[in-house]
This record gives structure tokens, C-alpha cells and sequence, in this order.
């Protein structure tokens, strides 16, 4: 799957060296969290604690990520989207999303290089599939745990609920939104960029 040049090598490899670093230095710092969440969360869900699901990695690459699992299946609601007051997610679950604790096990993802800590949200198969011309850039680099878009987008289940059609919103109206803000990340990417994206995860 072919994608348009994103960062230079010598950008490419200072940005994977801090997310080795870090990446390996937060699994020894959490490991102990993410084993008592997902422990919690195996008897919060009735299932598995640890989240997998297929995603579009770097040159359209499949992978699987993996999080602390926040929902539970209910009848008669299946879908990707995810929004406010959603009946799947568990009230621990929402504890998690709140605090990231459901995201740490991505640590894992960036360390054997399926993510990075900064870049595009990593999507479910059918929307990277519609990326065109330099739109294509954005499978140029690892997608990120978080990101500008994330962080533009950080009420999105709000926004979603009071869509009166979700997935036509999302699909219309946030995602060609974010293929231009993780755009610009690119083409202006500097590790100042991404400290200052972390900073503003961690602090909100």
C-alpha cells in the first residue's frame, strides 16, 4: 500500500528512539497498574481484560491494539462508534477512560513498533482504506496514542451523542477533519511538537 513521504529518516529515527526509551521506561513504571486494571476489569466486563481489536498501522498495516477493556456487549448495540452515555461502557470503564488507564497497555504497541507516543489515532479498517493522494501521508508514520487531533477532539463522544446520525458524523464531518490536523503534524513535525502534545495529554 503505497504512501506519500512523510518525515526524513533522521526525524523517523529520532522519533522512534524516544518512544523506545520512554515506551520501555513506562511498562517497568505501570506494569503493576496495567495487571491490577485489567484484573479489575476481567470482573467489571465478565471477559478478558485486555481490549484487542485490528487497526490500520504504518503503510496501511494491520495490527492489534491493545487496552484495558471498559465495555460490555449489549443487545441490539453494535457498532465502532463510541458515544457519551454509551450503554456498553461500564461504570469502571468509564473511571479508566477518564484517567487513561485503559490506554497504558499501548505502551506495549509502541514499544515493538506497531504505535508511537504522538500521531494519528490508529482507525479500524474502512476509513484509512479511503485515504487518497497526499491524504496518504498519514500512513507515513505510526499512528499515536495521542495526537492534535486527539486532543482537538477530546469531547468527541459528546459531539457524537448529540449527532442525530453518529456514524454519518463522524464519517462526514470529525474524520476529514483529523486527516487535516495529523496532516499538518507531519509536514511540521519536531519531537518539541510531540513533548508539548504529551504534555497536554498528561495535564489536560
Amino acid at each position: 500500500m503505497a504512501t506519500v513521504d512523510g518525515l526524513t529518516r533522521r526525524q523517523a529515527a529520532l522519533k522512534r528512539t524516544f518512544d523506545l526509551v520512554v515506551a520501555g521506561v513506562g511498562l517497568l513504571a505501570t506494569f503493576w497498574l496495567i495487571l491490577l486494571a485489567s484484573l479489575a476489569a476481567s470482573i467489571d466486563t465478565r471477559g478478558n481484560g485486555f481490549f484487542t481489536q485490528r487497526r490500520v498501522g504504518k503503510d496501511g498495516r494491520i495490527f492489534t491494539v491493545v487496552k484495558i477493556k471498559t465495555m460490555r456487549p449489549v443487545k441490539n448495540v453494535d457498532t465502532t462508534v463510541t458515544r457519551s452515555g454509551d450503554p456498553r461502557v461500564t461504570p469502571l470503564g468509564r473511571f479508566f477512560r477518564r484517567t487513561k488507564i485503559d490506554e497504558l497497555p499501548q505502551l506495549w504497541n509502541v514499544l515493538v513498533g506497531d504505535m508511537s507516543f504522538v500521531g494519528p489515532r490508529p482507525d479500524v479498517p474502512g476509513f484509512a482504506d479511503r485515504l487518497e493522494g497526499e491524504e496518504r501521508m498519514m500512513l507515513s508514520i505510526r499512528p499515536g496514542i495521542t495526537g492534535p487531533a486527539t486532543l482537538k477532539y477530546r469531547n468527541e463522544e459528546e459531539l457524537l451523542a448529540a449527532a442525530s446520525d453518529p456514524e454519518a458524523y463522524n464519517r462526514e464531518v470529525i474524520w476529514p477533519d483529523k486527516v487535516c490536523i495529523n496532516l499538518e503534524y507531519i509536514r511540521h513535525w519536531s519531537l518539541k511538537t510531540d513533548l508539548a502534545n504529551i504534555w497536554r495529554t498528561v495535564v489536560g
